[in-house]
């Protein structure tokens, strides 16, 4: 009897551990309805309904944006219970969110096989992703996300399918997968349908790149490239769309590794370059329009969907120019030579400067040789200066620049300094300019023919001995005696820094030149001699006739 006993205790002892186990069962991982018991710093107690056990909820749960708790103490609420060691955990806002999926279940019915949904990755999991979709949480599995192990993709959302709804479990399946069949096998079939069609077909710019804009036809995305958005040629898409306008387009064709339509906007038109090659010729000056300003130059519209471009060497004779924009503006009409036409590359090139009068044609009716003109230095170069003579440019050589001919440009002069010169050759051949600074200075040889006289008698030292001839220095003024006028002296005996008698035979004072000769001087000696001997004769003669008649 004891024995029994003892059996009838085990016995009511695993019956209350299984119930036990069976109640922990039913509270635990389900939505429960409950009573709020009592309310803490950080947690609420609540008793589950027609259960023996409590269940810890976190306050933060049911407190709003401004701390406000929305329940009080007895309160009826509806929780997710969800084990753990210390004891069942109660959820307010899982439990909410179940009841969105299962209301969205409920909404979907059968009808969700396939259906495509936007969700954003929430944060991932041993076996997937959790995602939001509408507000509730979907499940994606790794095999069906077609997403890298190492991406970052929280916070990104992607396209998916739903491929299963679990109602007894409460959860939505998706598939990225799926949705990527889905997409292609709809994406086939319209382009395969507008390519047949071969009409003019409607869409949407829905993002734009420098290479060109995207479109959405019928729900397919397609690129327009730049080179197939106008018979003008490649322009920057960017100035010519934006997004949400609204375009006409022609399919090319179906890239079916990049999953979008090739389109074209400029084979909707007949191509205008068969009509410029008819019509146009280089040299023909027209009338066109600026449509674009860049830095390198300007983009003119010759109206029929044809572009020219202007280079920045074609606006102005002025080889100065900083920028078009300061010359030109867009919308502005303006007459241009066409000096190049490339149908085969679809390159038009004009030139305004050409219909321009040259610089140098202006400058030569206002001005000759002879003329005193004010400029500023330019360019230093080692042979002279280059000077800005309003929009055109004269060269002002060392050997004309200065009396002084070991003296050059760079060695007086700096860019920008403002000097006066007159024109020594015009060259209207090769348009140039020929400038003497020194013509308007007073050369040395000037000052010298203030102090002498030709055949005036002189002592010079002689500085040096050339070939054809020596070089003696008078008064701070070099004058050459030249091989022919050196006689009687010999040149051979001749030594630097000898001082020679001579006379002064010719002074150039506009090419301050001074040449001197000791043979001219011999000859003025004996010219000299003879007539003082000659004056000698004639008065003795005079006296001896004299005396006989007195």
């Amino acid at each position: 009897m004891l024995v029994n006993l003892c059996d009838a205790v085990e016995g009511e002892e695993e019956f209350v551990s299984l119930l036990q186990a069976s109640e922990n069962r039913v509270i635990e991982g389900a939505i429960q309805n409950g009573e709020i018991v009592e309310i803490g710093d950080e947690y609420a107690m609540v008793a589950i309904a027609n259960e023996k056990r409590e269940a810890k909820l976190r306050v933060s749960e049911i407190t709003d944006k401004d701390g406000n708790v929305l329940f009080k103490k007895n309160d009826k609420i509806e929780v997710f219970v969800s084990p753990s060691r210390q004891g069942p955990i109660a959820s307010y806002v899982k439990a909410q969110k179940m009841k969105r999926v299962a209301e969205k279940i409920a909404q979907l019915a059968d009808d969700y096989k396939d259906k495509v949904i936007e969700a954003k990755v929430i944060k991932k999991n041993k076996g997937g992703y959790i995602m939001e979709y509408d507000g509730i949480d979907v499940f994606m599995p790794r095999r069906d996300s077609a997403i890298r192990e190492d991406s970052k993709v929280a916070g990104k959302t992607y396209k998916v399918a739903i491929i299963k709804i679990d109602k007894e479990n409460n959860s939505i399946i998706v598939s990225r997968k799926r949705f990527f069949e889905i997409d292609d096998e709809k994406r086939k079939e319209i382009s395969n349908k507008l390519l047949a069609n071969n009409a003019v077909q409607k869409g949407i710019v829905t993002k734009i790149a420098p290479f060109g804009i995207f479109v959405d036809v019928e729900g397919i995305e397609g690129l327009v490239h730049y080179t197939e958005l106008s018979h003008k040629g490649p322009i920057n898409p960017e100035k010519k769309f934006k997004l949400g306008d609204k375009v006409e387009v022609k399919v090319l064709g179906f890239d079916e590794k990049k999953r979008r339509l090739s389109l074209s906007m400029k084979a909707l038109s007949d191509d205008p370059w068969t009509e410029i090659e008819k019509e146009l010729e280089v040299g023909y000056a027209i009338k066109v329009s600026v449509s674009n300003i860049e830095s390198y130059g300007a983009f003119v519209d010759l109206g029929n969907d044809i572009e020219g471009f202007l280079h920045i060497s074609e606006i102005s004779w002025d080889k100065n120019i900083k920028h078009p924009s300061r010359y030109l503006k867009e919308g502005q009409e303006i007459d241009v030579e066409i000096i190049e036409i490339d149908t085969k590359n679809r390159r038009l090139r004009v030139s305004l400067k050409k219909l321009l009068e040259k610089p140098f044609a202006q400058f030569i009716k206002a001005y000759q040789v002879g003329s005193i003109i004010k400029g500023k230095v330019a360019t230093l170069t080692d042979f002279g200066a280059f000077i800005k003579l309003g929009s055109v440019d004269g060269l002002l050589h060392n050997e004309d620049a200065y009396w002084d001919k070991n003296i050059k440009c760079k060695d007086k002069l700096k860019e920008g300094d403002e000097i006066e010169v007159k024109i020594i050759k015009i060259d209207k051949e090769n348009e140039k300019i020929s400038l003497s600074q020194k013509a308007l200075l007073r050369s040395p040889a000037k000052e010298f023919a203030q102090k002498h006289k030709v055949d005036e008698i002189v002592k010079g030292k002689v500085i040096d001995i050339k070939d054809f001839g020596i070089f003696v220095k008078i008064d701070e003024m070099e004058a050459l005696i030249r091989n022919e006028d050196i006689y009687p002296l010999k040149k051979e005996e001749i030594k630097l820094d000898e001082e020679i008698s001579c006379v002064i035979a010719h002074i150039d004072e506009e090419n301050n030149k001074v040449r001197a000769s000791v043979k001219k001087l011999e000859r003025q000696k004996e010219k000299e001699a003879l007539k003082a001997f000659s004056n000698s004769e004639e008065k003795m003669t005079l006296g001896d006739k004299l005396k006989n008649r007195l």
